[in-house]
């Protein structure tokens, strides 16, 4: 009861969305490779802004890259804006990582 109490609070918390993102992402999750997408400027399925995202084989990697980390297309968010993920998956989860959140 002593978590359960102050997890619910947070939880109602963090459903009450007072900023209204700039831009909302959607990543999907592939055994080992990702899909994005950008989905406020969707016009049609046919007009959508997606890509997929692959690891750099270890032998196609130039100095300087990291092992495991590099990918071919990149997501690239603005800065100092908020930003909405939603992150799902198509089948099982190998590998995501995003370096710059991290120390």
């Amino acid at each position: 009861m002593f978590i359960a109490i102050p997890s619910f609070a947070l939880l109602y918390a963090m459903d009450e969305v007072v900023v209204d993102p700039a831009i909302t992402m959607k990543a999907i999750g592939h055994q080992w490779y990702w899909t994005y997408g950008h989905s406020d400027y969707n016009s049609s399925d046919e007009e959508s802004l997606t890509f997929d995202s692959y690891m750099i084989p270890e032998d196609d990697l130039e100095l300087g890259q990291l092992r495991l980390l590099e990918v071919d297309n990149r997501l690239v968010v603005p800065a100092n804006s908020h930003l909405r993920l939603l992150v799902t998956s198509a089948d099982v989860l190998h590998s995501w990582v995003v370096p710059s959140l991290g120390p």
